[in-house]
């Protein structure tokens, strides 16, 4: 813990959500949800006027819906979320070189690194309060709430207690008694089962916790976690900003509406998402060498196998026959006829080589991707909220789509709410619209490590929601 409140934390109010509240004119002050629109999509954000009938993260959308039938339920635009991520984050690096990003919308920045006069409250009070309104004009209009104090643990206890758009600054010597009174799940690591564990053994708040001795929690939560626990309890977090977050890992998956039963449909979906994980492993000039697959069952059962290779490969070939190796002792050894719900491809041990490039050995073929018969109702044409172009009327997204007809609302960021027009879904003038790619090739146009949490296990407002990879209903036009 440091001397001054020196370690900063900003997080963008419900990011995904507002950023489709700032593109959409129409559903400004309206309730949003951002995730999966299926049968079995997951709520990744919902904008604060959804919160107010009870829609969180991690909620299933059916509950949403139920709880907020006449929000707009919008799949995910990752073109329009990075880009406000980089803007967020030049402002962040601008102001101190040490800035860890957490997650597109979320990261902590040194301010002993920032070339303040002093570390003083006021001084960082007026800091922060300046960097937030350079993020939300660079941002055209999101908020951020942020909070500062003198460790990351501090000072992202801090960014949650105004939100939205808020400042806090905890003082020195002040960090005691904010956190005593708070439930112990504001501790990092703090989840429903240990949340539990500590509830029976009758400490509910921080305050309680403080008053356990180490040794006691050691023999409750294990050596690593009861350690961790007994110095956040008392406000003790010595990490430090760390600039760089290397990528452990890159994945694929997706979630089916209806259950897979077929191995060969299987095999070729396994096939598919390791083509797309060898080209975003090449694309980031990184490789690695154990491939992994997870698999749900019908029942919800989550199963997964993994193998290690010698040295570490970009091959969309070996990835995929490692894969679908994998996925054969997988169904050796387990019953899965009651069919599966979501399969996923992954790539870890990563690495900036392969081995090819150090011997000049020659690398597997890469097989053409194959086509996949996926059941229709599974694989969605038009994804409500997607950005889309009509020859003349211009550019728009869409409203919602079903029954062989899509319906758009023409509107963006810098024109006023426009009319809503439906179209067949074939109309050769209206297509999907993108953004032109980055001019800096430093700049991918997909994050290095991209996994799609279809069904995330713990709330979390900056988990991405699931890209409509394999999965997918269309959705009801927003009300």
């Amino acid at each position: 813990m440091r001397d001054h409140a020196s370690v900063l934390h900003l997080d963008l109010d419900a990011f995904f959500a507002a950023v489709e509240q700032r593109d959409k004119p129409s559903l400004q002050g309206k309730p949003v949800v951002v995730g999966g629109v299926g049968g079995r999509g997951v709520v990744s954000t919902a904008s604060y006027e959804a919160r107010r009938y009870g829609v969180r993260s991690a909620m299933s959308t059916r509950e949403a819906r139920s709880r907020c039938p006449h929000a707009a339920f919008l799949g995910g635009r990752f073109h329009a979320y990075r880009a406000a991520s980089t803007a967020v984050m030049t402002v962040l690096r601008s102001v101190s070189p040490l800035v860890e990003p957490l997650s597109l919308d979320e990261a902590f920045v040194d301010l002993e690194q920032a070339g303040l006069p002093d570390l003083e409250v006021p001084t960082v009070s007026a800091f922060a309060e300046t960097l937030r309104a350079r993020v939300s004009e660079v941002t055209g209009g999101l908020t951020a709430s942020v909070g500062v104090g003198t460790s990351k643990f501090i000072a992202k206890v801090a960014s949650d207690l105004d939100k939205p758009d808020g400042l806090v600054v905890v003082a020195p010597g002040t960090e005691q008694d904010l956190l005593r009174p708070m439930h112990v799940t504001v501790i990092p690591g703090v989840g429903p089962a240990t949340a539990e564990r500590l509830r029976r053994a009758g400490i509910h708040t921080v305050a309680d916790l403080e008053s356990v001795d180490a040794d006691e929690l050691v023999r409750l939560l294990g050596k690593a976690q009861g350690a961790g626990l007994f110095q956040l309890a008392r406000a003790l977090d010595d990490r430090p900003v760390v600039p760089e977050r290397e990528a452990k890992s890159v994945s694929v998956e997706g979630t089916y509406d209806t259950d897979l039963t077929d191995r060969r449909l299987m095999e070729g979906l396994l096939t598919r998402q390791a083509g797309e994980v060898a080209a975003r492993l090449r694309k980031s000039g990184l490789s690695g060498r154990t491939v992994s697959i997870k698999v749900r069952l019908h029942d919800f059962t989550t199963l997964s196998r993994s193998t290690t290779l010698a040295s570490p490969t970009d091959s969309a070939a070996t990835v995929a026959r490692l894969a679908r190796s994998l996925l054969t002792d997988l169904l050796a050894s387990a019953d899965a006829s009651g069919g599966i719900r979501l399969l996923g491809v992954g790539v870890s041990g990563l690495a900036d080589w392969i081995q090819e490039d150090l011997f000049g050995e020659t690398a597997e073929e890469e097989p053409e991707l194959p086509e996949i018969a996926v059941p229709h109702h599974s694989r969605r044409t038009w994804s409500p909220g997607m950005d889309v172009v009509h020859t003349a009327l211009g550019r728009g997204w869409v409203w919602g789509s079903g029954r062989g007809v899509v319906t758009v609302r023409f509107e963006t960021a810098e024109t006023p709410a426009g009319p809503v027009r439906s179209f067949a879904v074939d109309d050769p003038e209206l297509s999907a619209w993108h953004p032109a790619e980055p001019d800096d090739p430093a700049q991918p146009a997909e994050p290095a490590e991209s996994a799609q949490p279809a069904e995330p296990a713990e709330p979390a407002d900056s988990a991405e929601p699931a890209e409509p990879a394999d999965s997918a209903q269309p959705a009801q036009p927003p009300g």
